[in-house]
């Protein structure tokens, strides 16, 4: 352990201590969470995703930040992934189980709003195994060209100016990659597992475990990304 992660921690500690010494600084951070739910999301995303990307950062090349890393428009990007993210898991939450009901297996809706049973695990998996079959491999896709035209510009605010040519990226990804290691293996062996926990979470804490887990996901592209 380098000097730079011991000054990480540091850091990573002090933010997050007030939330658990201080009970007045919990209770702003819920109602403010409550009021502006994807005013929070794009915050908490923009933050935690891109520091996860700074992880895996330090995992490939040693270091958490270069000169070509792109903390802005990284930051930007995330940030408007998790109202995207923050609009599915609604819509997600709030649909999977009225369709499951009408396959037969009642009670899902309302077990979702109650204390953890096995209904509510059980509405949980179906409504993390659709989102992340559904919408997870768009939403992977769509945020590995991101990454692709950021890194075109070397990091620079211009990739947030400039249109993305979807045309001349999409086919220049690695499939073998994304589809062995980042669809096939992490959905449903981390993510329809992980988003599980997440959906039988209280919801004003669903979006902010899920912000967690993008940390995760740096450290999965990290290792797919070694893979290669």
């Amino acid at each position: 352990m380098k000097k730079v992660d011991i000054i990480v921690i540091l850091i990573v500690c002090i933010v997050l201590a007030p939330f658990f010494i201080f009970k007045s600084f919990f209770e702003v951070y819920e109602c403010f969470n409550v009021a502006h739910p994807y005013i929070m999301a794009a915050v908490k995303f923009g933050i935690l995703a891109t520091f996860g990307e700074m992880l895996a950062n330090r995992i490939k090349n040693g270091q958490y930040l270069q000169r070509t890393f792109g903390l802005v428009p990284k930051m930007v990007v995330w940030a408007l992934l998790g109202v995207w993210i923050a609009f599915a898991m609604k819509v997600f939450a709030v649909g999977v189980p009225i369709v499951v009901e009408k396959a037969g297996i009642t009670g899902l809706s309302e077990a979702m709003k109650a204390t953890l049973s096995w209904e509510k695990v059980l509405g949980a998996f179906c409504i993390s195994t659709m989102m992340n079959t559904a919408f997870a491999p768009v939403f992977m896709t769509f945020h590995k060209i991101t990454d692709i035209h950021i890194a075109h510009y070397q990091g620079s605010i211009k990739s947030l100016l400039n249109p993305i040519h979807f045309s001349e990226i999409f086919p220049a990804l690695n499939w073998k990659v994304q589809w062995n290691f980042v669809f096939k293996k992490s959905i449903p062996f981390f993510w329809i597992p992980a988003h599980t926990i997440t959906f039988i979470l209280p919801d004003t804490f669903q979006v902010l475990f899920a912000a967690f887990l993008s940390v995760i996901l740096g450290l999965i592209l990290a290792a797919a990304s070694l893979k290669k």
